[in-house]
């Protein structure tokens, strides 16, 4: 995979020069790995293990960075079996530095940690890694950009879940400067799969949703709830709320579904109100107004695909407001987006459109996917630059 050309349309008609995540061919390539093109030179060979799952291995040595093919789960015994031989093929290129991220529970981290002994390991930030790689994918200098990295789930440096992430980074260090507000995940994993807890969470457990109550009383007592500042359980929540329904059968089945349903609104409006509140280590997003203004709505019998579509706009919105806001801070209008999020078409489309009106330069995914197969990618020029 020789940096081959995709399909710029999209990002041309906002007036883009970057790519889009989305091709056929670059899917068709990346199946069987592939080389990207760095524009730097690496003083030393790296081996990065990427994630968990949509796991790749990243070995980059001179100006050039090989991916593997995809190990959809390292849970799974055939992914596993088919990372250990990718593994130990990169291994024998003799690499001068390993890296991982920072999850000391993945299982590439735990075998990073067993490579400890004999090669320099680097531990790197999920959502730095993230941007990292867009900005590697983009041939980009080692110059400070606004980084938003939207995702589900990815190890904070506080050890908390981060998942809505607005960072001031380059290749070696990164500042988060705003995140979305932290809810507990009541019940853990279980949360992600029946999202009404999320819900009830962000209405600070109003006990007008059924059993929003026991939950608090729960996550008071400290019972398997870890806080999370996460978009994609945002988006579950609202989508629980806007499709009425309580339960997901697998990770963002409610988001997607919620997507479809948005892209068949024909009414436009202004997103749905929410509080950008400075602190006292930059901005804090609180999208709990959106959500009450969505419950009127319903209340209102207002068309869901409306609604829905609503809440895709007030997504975007809080894109632009915060990057203005850091934008007039740092004097940076360079702006890269990454994480599994932005797969939703409209939530992406809908933020290039805003971020070009405001005059932002804005980098998109050009021949990796912005969810965590481009990790790998992120954690190597990373950990070259720390070197």
């Amino acid at each position: 995979m020789k940096n081959k050309k995709i399909n710029l349309s999209v990002a041309r008609r906002s007036g883009f020069a970057s790519g889009m995540f989305s091709s056929p061919s670059l899917k068709a390539g990346l199946s069987g790995g592939g080389d990207i093109k760095l524009p730097f030179q690496l003083k030393r060979p790296v081996l990065a293990l990427g994630g968990q799952t949509k796991n790749t291995i990243c070995f980059a040595r001179g100006d050039s960075a090989w991916i593997s093919p995809v190990h959809a789960d390292l849970n799974a015994p055939q992914d596993l079996l088919a990372f250990e031989k990718d593994l130990e093929r990169c291994l024998q290129k003799r690499p001068a530095i390993i890296a991982c991220d920072l999850h000391p529970e993945y299982q590439s981290s735990r075998y990073a940690a067993r490579l400890a002994v004999k090669y320099r390991l680097e531990y790197i930030q999920h959502h730095h890694a993230h941007i990292a790689s867009c900005m590697a994918d983009n041939n980009l200098g080692n110059k400070k950009v606004i980084g938003v990295a939207f995702d589900g789930t990815g190890f904070g440096a506080d050890s908390h879940i981060w998942g809505a992430e607005f960072l001031l980074c380059d290749y070696k260090k990164f500042l988060r400067l705003a995140h979305l507000k932290e809810i507990p995940l009541v019940g853990g994993e279980r949360a992600i799969m029946e999202p009404w807890r999320l819900l009830a969470a962000w209405l600070d457990f109003a006990k007008t949703i059924d059993k929003g109550h026991r939950l608090k009383k729960i996550y008071q007592c400290g019972i398997n709830s870890p806080l999370a500042s996460s978009m994609g359980r945002l988006f579950d929540a609202a989508a629980s709320l806007i499709l009425n329904k309580r339960k997901a059968g697998f990770e963002a089945e409610l988001a997607v579904a919620l997507e479809k349903l948005a892209v068949k609104n024909k009414l436009k409006a202004a997103g749905y109100a929410f509080n950008l509140i400075k602190s006292k280590n930059g901005y804090i997003l609180d999208p709990a107004e959106c959500l009450k203004q969505i419950i009127q709505d319903l209340k209102s019998q207002k068309p869901r695909q409306y609604i829905a579509w609503r809440f895709h706009r007030s997504a975007a919105e809080m894109i632009v407001k915060t990057c203005s806001a850091l934008r007039k801070k740092n004097k940076i209008n360079q702006v890269v987006l990454s994480g599994g999020v932005f797969q939703n078409s409209l939530l992406l489309q809908t933020g290039l459109d805003l971020l070009c009106k405001e005059g932002f330069r804005v980098f998109t995914h050009r021949y990796l996917p912005c969810n965590d197969t481009c990790i790998s990618l992120g954690q190597a020029v990373i950990a070259a630059y720390r070197s």
